[in-house]
């Protein structure tokens, strides 16, 4: 077992005290902090996006900003967990928008950029409208919109997964998006 980080003076070091040292530049100090505070940005994370692979994509990014960072944080009784904790919040939450956000805009090229509070809540309609839609393809399309639509996979890597030739996810993604925007097209001219 090692010994906890300590200051030059023996005392053990404190949130501040590693928070000023990786701010020179030491890299083992941001490490520690790293260590002493990941699980808990980690759970934050979580609690928002109810996800883990998000929820460590989310912590990743929390310490990324953290680094970025480094000099204008805030520490609240010698400890940067707070500022941690809202950090981990808010990115969780920019995430979770994010993750709504992109199939409306593959589906709807046309989205605004930069969406009011009106265009979040019509997004969040529309993505319902579309979850509904995905809902009832069947379990051959579902897989393939899942994999390459909400997913990341490419139409060569969903054909592997698929067992069927890149032709055939290309063409059933076609006619899949296709049928997706009709139903947005007429969700829109009925609403």
């Amino acid at each position: 077992m090692t010994a906890p980080p300590t200051t030059e003076h023996g005392t053990a070091a404190t949130d501040r005290d590693l928070l000023v040292r990786a701010a020179a530049g030491d890299r083992g100090a941001f490490g520690l902090l790293y260590d002493r505070h990941v699980r808990p940005v980690y759970w934050q994370a979580y609690a928002v996006v109810h996800d883990a692979d998000e929820a460590q994509d989310v912590t990743q990014d929390v310490f990324i900003t953290m680094w970025r960072k480094i000099r204008t944080i805030t520490v609240v009784d010698e400890s940067v967990l707070p500022w941690l904790l809202v950090t981990s919040r808010f990115t969780a939450l920019n995430a979770g928008r994010r993750r709504m956000r992109t199939p409306f805009r593959e589906l709807d090229p046309e989205a605004p950029a930069d969406m009011t509070v009106e265009d979040e809540v019509e997004a969040g309609l529309v993505r319902a409208e579309i979850d509904k839609a995905a809902a009832a393809l069947t379990p051959a399309d579902r897989r393939l919109y899942e994999l390459c639509v909400e997913g990341d996979h490419t139409y060569e890597m969903a054909a592997r997964e698929l067992g069927v030739s890149h032709a055939a996810v290309r063409n059933r993604l076609s006619r899949l998006r296709t049928r997706l925007r009709a139903d947005l097209r007429s969700m829109r001219e009925t609403s």
